[in-house]
């Protein structure tokens, strides 16, 4: 499936948990532009560097009325222990059983060393009031990447 398939849908419905409140809905981000930014695994390089660049930038998301909010399989306590060792200022989703993240279409096949494993693909997306997916940044490196969403963001 390719990006086209994605913006203009509307987010999928889910239920999760979250490092903040018990339960996230899609309904509770109705009426706000949302990220939601997808990453493999908390408490490793590159995921660290994507989530503190992202809380860094909290306050100028807050500005444009857009929340940020982290998404990725790791349990409940592994995002509040991953908040609170680099006090995060994002909400990080935690979808165990990878469902939102199969619907946003970031399980993807993988090669390392020859070999092919199903994973996490960095990626994110802008979401309108609405719950439309207006924009996607898929197979993201980290370096210079919440720069670029909060340039795109501004010129909306």
């Amino acid at each position: 499936m390719n990006d086209n398939f994605f913006v203009g849908k509307k987010l999928p419905n889910f239920n999760l948990k979250t490092s903040k409140r018990d339960t996230l809905t899609a309904s509770n981000l109705m009426g706000n532009r949302n990220i939601i930014f997808v990453y493999p695994k908390n408490d490793t390089s590159s995921c660290t560097k994507e989530n503190l660049a992202f809380s860094e930038n909290v306050k100028e998301f807050d500005r444009l009325n857009i929340n940020i909010f982290g998404l990725s399989k790791d349990g409940i306590e592994s995002h509040k222990k991953f908040t609170n060792k680099y006090n995060l200022e994002v909400e990080l989703i935690s979808d165990p059983d990878i469902h939102l993240i199969k619907q946003l279409g970031s399980w993807v096949k993988k090669s390392m060393y020859g070999k092919e494993y199903l994973g996490v693909e960095r990626s994110t997306f802008l979401i309108d009031e609405n719950n439309v997916i207006t924009e996607i940044w898929r197979k993201v490196k980290v370096t210079k990447h919440v720069q670029n969403v909060l340039e795109f963001c501004k010129k909306i």
